[in-house]
């Protein structure tokens, strides 16, 4: 299942993040409302955690938009009020749930699981592109019969470029999702995990290919 963060606090957009995935679920972060308005437009989400207060747009005009728009997708909104007009603001403006901070682990994972519920979706195990499978209990790829176990930052990577399949993925986005934004890493820590992912590509045979746009970052393509 895919979620969309949209959190300008870095470090806590992260840990939201971090929580999410260990518990199986696709996690992607974006740092402003107006970011996270086009997030929610062009792409595939089960599930949106919106905060209130960032830059560019506000979350009540980021999800008023998107109910403006059709977009039907379940909006939790996160703020550090606890006002019941911010609340009633919030669920008039088309959210689906509020939650004050701070809030403990479970009680996030416990709402976003409702508000998946009520789109009647069922949280999946497992990423398909072509005929790569990543499956997330178990940090393996498979192709047909044939699978490879894959190290943390291997499969944090191809994840992320799995879940944006027709997406350049940007190597400051790889660096900051999966080393984090205090990391020291550098784009050479990045193209170390594509050659390794690139050589488990050949191991099983794939078709699948992850392609360099220069100067960019990469993208998953499928070679004829």
């Amino acid at each position: 299942m895919r979620v969309l963060i949209v959190e300008d606090e870095k470090r806590l957009a992260e840990a939201l993040a971090q929580i999410l995935n260990e518990h199986k679920f696709d996690a992607e972060t974006v740092y402003t409302g107006t970011d996270g308005l086009y997030y929610a437009k062009n792409s595939a989400y089960d599930v949106i955690i919106l905060d209130v207060m960032l830059p560019g747009m506000t979350g009540f005009e980021v999800v008023k938009q998107l109910r403006t728009d059709k977009i039907a997708t379940p909006v939790l909104l996160l703020t550090a009020r606890d006002e019941i007009n911010d609340k009633v603001k919030g669920l008039d403006c088309g959210a689906d749930d509020y939650m004050t901070k701070p809030f403990s682990p479970d009680e996030l994972m416990a709402r976003v699981r409702a508000l998946s519920r009520r789109q009647g979706e069922v949280i999946t195990d497992q990423i398909t592109f072509a005929d790569l499978t990543l499956d997330l209990s178990s940090y393996t790829l498979k192709k047909d019969s044939k699978s490879v176990h894959m190290g943390y930052k291997e499969f944090s990577v191809l994840r992320l470029l799995m879940a944006n399949p027709n997406t350049v993925v940007q190597k400051e986005t790889i660096l900051v999702k999966v080393w984090g934004s205090d990391s020291d890493a550098e784009d050479n820590n990045v193209e170390a995990y594509i050659s390794f992912l690139r050589k488990k590509f050949f191991y099983l045979g794939s078709k699948v290919n992850i392609g360099t746009v220069r100067k960019v970052g990469y993208r998953l393509e499928v070679l004829e």
